[in-house]
């Protein structure tokens, strides 16, 4: 369809009109403007429409006006600030869109203006700062726009605020700490932006704040500790981002804060202990963090710490153990970690502790026993892990346990049958292992069990057919393994069985063909 009938001014009980995807219309008939009881046109995807009528400023009923992906718009008429009724306005990539006309300013009831994409617009009218009833403001991606106008700060009711990817956009104006109703800020993928006016820290409602690659941000201004009603503050792919103020632990709502790949980041300010409400602390690949202050303890709160890929941090704080709140420990690629500190054994509500390839890990201490609520155990690929502490037996909760890779493994402690709860067992490419605990029959409730490149692996535990729950015997490229055991066909309930490239296997048991769910 390219153009609509004149006639279509004559339907005056016409409340919505979607000619969302025409996109060969090129024009709208002035006699649109006559719609009075319209209350909803949808014009997006509509690719060749280059103007809108001035007779649309007459549609007095419209809430809801939907230009998104008119993307040879590149105007509006000034009669637009005469939609006294708009709500919602939609010109999210209209990517020829070059102004906004200084009548938008006197939409008194537009609650959502949406200019996500508007690739070519380069500043917003004064204007702006007339719209009292804008709740929502998304300028994402607007990559031409180099700055805000001061009146941006008197948007009172404004609550969303989305400025992701103005990669122009350098600074922000002072007045934006003006904005008394702001919840939630995006200023993410901005590497132009170089500091925070001192200003930020006035917004007293703000509740979500994303800092994500901001690249060249180098500090925060202390004011950022006034933020009261911050919850979740995200500072990932900070690269420049040396240090942390100290008034940040001051932030007593907050309950995230992601410091993804702050490659500078060297410590912590000792103020990090008093985020009270904290939940969530990412750190991963913080490559240049060396250690954690010893009030990392005071998290009282926390139920999730990633120090993943910290390829500096040496050691933990004993204060670790205070954390009565964790459930998730990601310690992955901690190169340099050797030893985890004894008070480890304190965090009573742990689920997942994650070690694997630390490389330098040579032990665990005794009291990782004390573990009563993990769960899931990963140590694959430490490397230098030589052998499991007794106590591992101890734990009481534990499903899954993950020691593939681990090469300098030679044999696994008898105690590892008293864990009633394992379900997986991972030992693929413990090449240096030779056997098995006979007690490992004693896992009732084991279902996988992968011994996949365990070169030196020579012989099963005659016992193992007492594996009642045994679902899947992964014994791929056991090259020394010479017989299977008599009790295999016992395994009623194995599905998976993987046997390729034992080349030392002589036979297959005739107890086999009772493995009626293989």
């Amino acid at each position: 369809m390219q153009d609509l009938p004149s006639s279509i001014g004559q339907l005056n009980a016409l409340q919505e009109f979607d000619l969302s995807g025409c996109f060969n219309l090129k024009e709208l008939p002035s006699s649109i403007g006559q719609l009075n009881a319209l209350q909803k046109l949808y014009l997006s995807r509509c690719y060749k429409l280059k103007e809108l009528p001035s007779s649309i400023g007459q549609l007095n009923a419209l809430q809801e006006f939907d230009l998104e992906k008119c993307s040879n718009l590149k105007d509006l008429p000034s009669s637009i600030g005469q939609l006294n009724a708009l709500q919602k306005f939609d010109l999210s990539e209209c990517s020829n869109l070059k102004d906004l006309p200084s009548s938008i300013g006197q939409l008194k009831a537009l609650q959502k203006l949406y200019l996500s994409k508007c690739y070519e617009l380069k500043e917003l009218p004064s204007s702006i700062g007339q719209l009292n009833a804008l709740r929502m403001l998304d300028l994402s991606w607007c990559s031409n726009l180099k700055d805000l106008p001061l009146s941006i700060g008197q948007l009172n009711a404004l609550q969303k605020f989305y400025l992701l990817g103005c990669s122009n956009l350098k600074e922000l104006p002072s007045s934006i700490g003006q904005l008394n109703a702001l919840q939630e800020l995006d200023l993410g993928w901005r590497p132009n932006l170089k500091e925070l006016p001192s200003s930020i820290g006035q917004l007293n409602a703000l509740q979500k704040f994303n800092l994500l690659d901001c690249s060249n941000l180098k500090e925060l201004p202390s004011s950022i500790g006034q933020l009261n009603a911050l919850q979740i503050l995200n500072l990932s792919f900070c690269s420049n981002l040396k240090e942390l103020p100290s008034s940040i632990g001051q932030l007593n709502a907050l309950q995230e804060l992601y410091l993804l790949d702050c490659s500078n980041l060297k410590e912590l300010p000792s103020s990090i202990g008093q985020l009270n409400a904290l939940q969530k602390f990412h750190l991963l690949n913080c490559s240049n963090l060396k250690e954690l202050p010893s009030s990392i303890g005071q998290l009282n709160a926390l139920q999730k710490l990633c120090l993943s890929k910290c390829c500096e941090l040496k050691e933990l704080p004993s204060s670790i153990g205070q954390l009565n709140a964790l459930q998730e420990l990601y310690l992955s690629e901690c190169c340099e970690l050797k030893e985890l500190p004894s008070s480890i054994g304190q965090l009573n509500v742990l689920q997942e502790l994650d070690l694997s390839k630390c490389s330098n890990l040579k032990k665990l201490p005794s009291s990782i026993g004390q573990l009563n609520a993990l769960q899931k155990l990963d140590l694959s690929e430490c490397s230098n892990l030589s052998d499991l502490p007794l106590s591992i037996g101890q734990l009481n909760a534990l499903q899954k346990l993950c020691l593939s890779k681990c090469y300098e493994l030679k044999k696994l402690p008898s105690s590892i049958g008293q864990l009633n709860a394992l379900r997986e067992l991972d030992l693929r490419w413990c090449s240096n292992l030779k056997k098995l605990p006979s007690s490992i029959c004693q896992l009732n409730a084991l279902q996988e069990l992968n011994l996949s490149y365990c070169s030196n692996l020579k012989e099963l535990p005659s016992s193992l057919g007492q594996l009642s729950a045994f679902q899947v015997l992964d014994l791929l490229e056991c090259s020394n393994l010479k017989e299977l055991l008599s009790s295999i066909g016992q395994l009623n309930a194995l599905q998976e069985f993987y046997l390729s490239s034992c080349s030392n296997l002589k036979e297959l048991r005739s107890s086999i063909g009772q493995l009626n769910a293989l």
